[in-house]
């Protein structure tokens, strides 16, 4: 390797730092948001990322000759100025008093949208400065564009890996300032004149910066997180930590902690203890379990508990529980009479703590009636086979224990549980209807769609639905309950003050009359309770619901069954009615926000996006006086390219992450292993610039050929997989990325070799990164309403339509460019040649060259 090779490849070390601390700050910005305020939030950071990229593109092809021209200097300042930026940004968010739940409060909300503006008056410039950078970088190096791309692309993905491994050390509110450092390096290993002021400038900036984030107020959790009364009680302490990329997670000793167990009102007179005090267990300020302190598990108060009559039904039942909430499900199966119990626990940090304890709260004691069982609860169901279990239990707090967790209520997790029960065994899931009765409905439609599935006429002579005042139990059985079953479930309710909201033959209107809990139904439309007496909003729909008729509560919710395509639970909101959810947006629950959130970034997307591609009008042709037509092409393809990368990554995130059972490990994976693998795609890319439709056709062929496969097998083999060790998956994970990865690599530079070194050069990498601020938040309510499986498809159209219209020829030297900027001086005489002549790719004949 030559001299001057060498040389070219320090000057993108630089690139490669500053790449790296950018997005690293990008995901340690996104965890702030997850801790401090709510997770859905985050998405807004990305928005601010990409229209920061986005701007800054729009500038630099509008100044293009004069970015050129200072080019020394700029990249001497920039990194300082980025440190200084991203340290003034994040103190600067730490001290906003937002607050989401005031947005559905109508007369709090105008302060609370002044606060996200804040948001991103104070974290753009740090973007902007960062594109900015990224887009000299390019200019300065237009010969290469390919290797540019391709260091850029793999920082990004070491930065990735960085902050994700950095979450197991450092709390999530020193994340930022720490991944600070890869910007004051970057000056380090920058080449040329310059580079001793800018190591000076960014030491000075670091230093500056440091002073600023420890000097100012602390970060801290907000007051309407779940945490913060019990983390304020006299006496409270933090008793153990756990810092993880799945969450931050905190063991809480204070008196208001009790097993999360939903009591009957006549546990008294039952002479039935209430639940005991226990420890809490909060990720991210939210509280995922109850962990028991030392000593024997207190569950005296499991008969009056709503979960309790399936072992009142079946008597010496072998169960298999989906969640054990610390154990505490385990233990209460065993008082209630179970003769064996087979655990599953989504949660990783709840699974660590069964098996070794946690801080001071002890392990599960060893039980030979009671296994711990790897992987998630269809993997369990599938394993154990026909006939093994008598009762299948999902615990309350399962679904909201783990993101991954969701895909243990969906149609084939269903069946699975279906086909392991014996005959005459039940499937018993809990579900919350504090907020909404429409999540029960929604777990009646997907046990009818499991039921039906597997031949059932009639899914109503299946199913019971019992429930006190805030949650409901939802009891599905293989065979058609008998009347013994149903006469049993009635006698047990009402013993302890619960309702019966179905069971096979019930008279809805004759057994209002009885009721113990109303249930008032609630016309969304108007914001009105609508009662006219005692009444049960469940059993007034579950008939329709079973049937497979409309009820009153589809004109208003999604009642649809959840499957592996569309799993998301809270995703009842139909949005289409856009206007109505406004107008009612107090009485949303906090778990639907996140629909509206992705709304609200889409529609600012979409500007974003509209305003970068228009950004060609404002240039100016100087040639001969006159302006000359932009060529389409450019408009279509860069888009496409945002659009298409984050559709593809999405989809492999959510089906990894239900391979794996653990969102965080599925993120890091595919984020990872899709930048470095795409980044090495670029730096392909630079040898293949003389035949680029050629080798975007061969991308294009790899990148089809890997969604059908993925469309035809993946689902299959991932269920016929679901046992085998997360090592073996996980690298499997990686090794599905790879070839895909590679492929997506060559389309962007391969365009931008196309579109030359002029203006166009940093308006295409603008508008690339304005639709990727796009492609998150419609690919999140894609998911959400039409299904994962049609941003695969998606995506099969949107690189098609790239390839379609990406020129054949290679762009011409200067002489016909898409912009013509006036003669700037010579911005490389500073610079080692970023292009020598031994490492030229380009033939002398098609070489462009700067104005």
């Amino acid at each position: 390797m030559t001299g001057a090779a060498d040389k070219t490849r320090t000057a993108l070390i630089p690139l490669f730092l500053i790449a790296m601390g950018v997005v690293g700050i990008e995901n340690a910005l996104t965890r702030y948001f997850a801790v401090a305020k709510w997770s859905e939030y985050g998405y807004w950071i990305i928005s601010i990322v990409m229209a920061g990229f986005a701007l800054s593109g729009v500038v630099v092809a509008l100044f293009r000759d004069t970015v050129a021209r200072h080019g020394v200097i700029l990249r001497t300042v920039l990194p300082a100025a980025m440190v200084i930026a991203a340290a003034l940004g994040y103190q600067a968010v730490t001290a906003n008093p937002f607050n989401p739940l005031q947005l559905q409060n109508p007369t709090t909300w105008p302060d609370q949208v002044r606060n996200i503006g804040l948001y991103y008056a104070v974290l753009l410039p740090f973007f902007f400065l960062a594109g900015l950078y990224i887009s000299l970088i390019f200019i300065l190096n237009h010969r290469e564009i390919g290797r540019v791309y391709g260091y850029d692309l793999i920082g990004a993905g070491i930065g990735a890996a960085l902050a994700l491994g950095l979450m197991f050390v450092v709390h999530p509110f020193l994340l930022a300032p720490v991944l600070m450092i890869p910007l004051a390096l970057a000056p380090v290993f920058q080449p040329g004149k310059g580079r001793w002021a800018g190591i000076a400038l960014a030491a000075v900036a670091f230093v500056g910066a440091q002073y600023v984030l420890f000097t100012g107020a602390a970060p801290a959790f907000s007051e309407f997180k779940a945490i913060y009364a019990p983390l304020n009680t006299p006496g409270a302490a933090v008793v153990a930590e756990v810092r993880q990329p799945r969450g931050h997670y905190l063991l809480l000793e204070n008196f208001t902690e009790r097993v999360d167990a939903d009591v009957s009102n006549n546990a008294g007179m039952m002479g039935v203890a209430g639940p005991p005090s226990t420890y809490g267990l909060y990720r991210d300020g939210n509280r995922v379990a109850a962990l028991p302190r030392a000593g024997s598990l207190d569950t005296a108060y499991a008969p009056s508990a709503l979960s309790a009559a399936p072992y009142a039904l079946r008597p010496g039942a072998e169960a298999l529980l989906v969640g054990l909430s610390g154990g505490y499900r385990a233990a209460e199966a065993l008082t209630l009479g179970a003769s064996r119990v087979d655990g599953v626990e989504g949660e990783p940090v709840l699974a660590l703590a069964l098996q070794s304890g946690l801080g001071p709260s002890p392990a599960l004691a060893p039980d030979p009636r009671i296994t711990l069982l790897e992987g998630g609860p269809i993997a369990a169901a599938w394993r154990a086979g026909p006939a093994s279990y008598d009762v299948i239990d999902l615990s309350s707090d399962f679904v909201d224990a783990a993101p991954a967790n969701v895909t243990g209520v969906t149609a084939e997790a269903m069946r699975a549980y279906l086909a392991a029960l014996k005959p005459g065994g039940m499937v018993s899931v809990s579900v919350s209807i504090r907020d909404f009765p429409v999540y029960a409905l929604r777990v009646l439609a997907t046990g009818r769609h499991a039921l039906t599935g597997m031949g059932v006429g009639d899914p109503s002579a299946h199913v019971m639905v019992y429930r006190s005042a805030w949650n409901a139990r939802i009891l599905i059985s293989p065979t058609p309950w008998s009347p013994a079953d149903v006469a049993a479930l009635e006698a047990w309710a009402a013993a302890r003050s619960f309702d019966v909201s179905w069971r096979p033959g019930l008279d809805v209107t004759a057994a209002r009359a009885g009721l113990f809990n109303d249930l008032p139904s609630v016309s969304f439309a108007s914001g009105q309770i609508v009662s006219t007496g005692p009444n049960d909003a469940i059993a007034n729909e579950v008939a329709a619901v079973l049937a497979g008729r409309p009820s009153p509560s589809s004109e208003a919710f999604h009642i649809r069954p959840a499957t592996l395509d569309l799993p998301a639970f809270h995703s009842s909101l139909r949005l289409e009615d856009l206007p109505t959810l406004i107008r009612r947006l107090e009485v949303l629950p906090q778990a639907e926000i996140g629909a509206l959130v992705n709304i609200a970034v889409l529609g600012q997307a979409m500007v974003i996006a509209l305003l970068v591609l228009a950004a060609p009008l404002l240039f100016r042709r100087r040639t001969s006086g006159a302006k000359d037509k932009p060529r389409a092409w450019p408009a279509l393809y860069f888009p496409a390219l945002g659009l298409g990368f984050l559709l593809i990554e999405i989809w492999l995130i959510d089906k990894a992450a239900f391979w794996l059972n653990d969102y965080s490990s599925a993120f890091a994976l595919v984020l990872t292993s899709m930048l470095i693998f795409s980044g090495l795609g670029s730096m392909i890319a630079g040898r293949c610039a003389a035949m680029p439709k050629a080798a975007s056709m061969i991308g294009l062929i790899v990148v089809l050929a890997w969604i059908a496969a993925m469309w035809v097998g993946a689902e299959d083999f991932m269920m016929r997989t679901l046992d085998q060790p997360w090592a073996i998956k996980g690298a499997m994970v990686v090794i599905a990325a790879a070839p895909v990865s590679l492929a997506l690599g060559l389309p962007f530079p391969l365009g931008l070799i196309q579109v030359g070194d002029g203006r166009a050069l940093p308006w295409a990498w603008g508008l690339n990164g304005a639709f990727s601020v796009v492609a998150t938040p419609l690919a999140n309510l894609m998911s959400r309403d039409i299904g994962f499986s049609s941003l695969l498809v998606a995506g099969a159209v949107l690189y098609s339509l790239a390839f379609l219209v990406l020129p054949v020829a290679q762009a011409r030297p200067r002489a016909a460019p898409l912009f013509e900027p006036a003669a700037p001086a010579d911005p490389f005489a500073d610079l080692p040649d970023p292009a020598p002549a031994a490492l030229d790719p380009f033939p002398a004949k098609t070489q462009t060259s700067p104005a």
